[in-house]
């Protein structure tokens, strides 16, 4: 019993270290659509102060040309922290359940036991994170229209929001947010899913015996299985990812915030938009977090792959 628990240990923080490393690479290249999914969603019609952006290329020209790279990678720093940090947590958090699942069962573990691992894992990561994309969105939304004075960068940003609204304003947006584990469930219950599959099949084609079915699997594989698995999860759950961005904008100048909350963002939206308003900013979404999940995937596999073969080594 005491040999198997610091191997648990090391095995899960293989995991925190796969996941961050790939959410680290995921952010550092996906991040321009980021912004321009952000600012689509919060743009109602109704506003001042968010530029009117034909489509997703004219979006990133436009922002290329006024506001410069910088514009492009407004609220990159808390991207970084907050991925960096939701993914490594996630993986960790996630892997840790699935073992606690599995024992005393001979079994695999069923879709709904995949479900469960997933929304816990996501629920201790949104409490976690929640601030830091907080102050992500609120850089990705200033511009040249903004009348208040901006943030001059993340740690600007945390003292200004304690300071003129309190530490409850840096959990706005927490409803949709601990909704939006829905998000990694589906995705994560799709993969595992989707990976017995691929796996089942490439067992039955292979002419050598492998001790691990796993390791039939390559980058390829795990690139199909994001993407597929992204594209399930954003189309069911992208409404709570418009209000959560609808909650977090900066309060107007008097301090009166645009949407007061979850409800409110729901009926307004509703009114006005209707349902297509719930889904502002999909195509960005779709460009940036399809191809991101595949990266995502394939260094995380790869990364464990590599920790797990030199771990056997020592």
């Amino acid at each position: 019993m005491s040999a198997t628990a610091p191997e648990a240990r090391q095995w899960h923080w293989e995991n925190a270290a796969a996941g961050g490393t790939a959410g680290f690479a995921t952010v550092a290249v996906m991040h321009p659509l980021d912004v321009v999914r952000t600012r689509f969603q919060v743009n109602d019609g109704r506003v001042s102060h968010v530029p009117n952006y034909k489509n997703t290329v004219h979006a990133i020209f436009t922002i290329a040309r006024s506001e410069g790279l910088r514009g492009l990678y407004a609220g990159f720093l808390p991207g970084v922290i907050g991925s960096t940090i939701s993914w490594g947590l996630y993986f960790f958090f996630y892997d840790k359940a699935k073992q606690r699942y599995a024992r005393n069962r001979e079994d695999t573990l069923s879709p709904g036991l995949h479900l469960a691992s997933a929304a816990e894992a996501g629920g201790l990561v949104c409490l976690c994170t929640n601030p830091v994309w907080l102050v992500k969105t609120r850089l990705q939304l200033q511009t040249p229209l903004h009348q208040t004075r901006p943030y001059y960068g993340i740690f600007d940003a945390f003292r200004t929001i304690m300071r003129e609204e309190g530490f409850r304003a840096l959990y706005r947006g927490i409803v949709p947010g601990l909704f939006l584990v829905s998000h990694g469930a589906v995705q994560f219950t799709a993969y595992e899913e989707l990976r017995k599959v691929i796996v089942d099949i490439k067992h039955r084609g292979s002419k050598r015996h492998c001790q691990n079915p796993d390791d039939l699997l390559n980058s390829a594989d795990y690139a199909v299985l994001g993407a597929t698995s992204k594209i399930a999860a954003i189309l069911l759950t992208y409404p709570f990812q418009v209000m959560r961005s609808r909650l977090q904008q900066r309060p107007s100048a008097d301090g009166v915030p645009r949407y007061v909350d979850s409800w409110h963002v729901v009926k307004e939206t509703a009114r006005y938009e209707g349902v297509r308003g719930f889904y502002r900013g999909i195509t960005p979404s779709l460009l940036k977090n399809v191809p991101a999940s595949s990266v995502t995937f394939i260094v995380y596999e790869n990364v464990l792959k590599l920790l797990k073969l030199a771990r056997r080594n020592d």
